[in-house]
């Protein structure tokens, strides 16, 4: 009984977050496009600094996004 109740209350929970995330997505004041190239930037930096140690690299670590 435990963990159908569990299940129940994480399936409502993720069924609210997806429903927060669609609404963000397609409202008229969303930035959609300017938070994927940010994300995708964020991600790019992430992992230059991730392979910098093993590259030889000296990529700083940025933390101004």
């Amino acid at each position: 009984m435990t963990n159908t109740l569990i299940e129940s209350v994480v399936t409502i929970a993720l069924a609210i977050v997806g429903l927060a995330v669609l609404a963000v997505l397609v409202s008229r004041n969303a930035q959609t496009a300017n938070i994927i190239g940010v994300s995708g930037d964020a991600f790019s930096r992430s992992l230059l600094s991730a392979e910098a140690p093993v590259l030889s690299g000296t990529e700083a670590v940025n933390r101004f996004y």
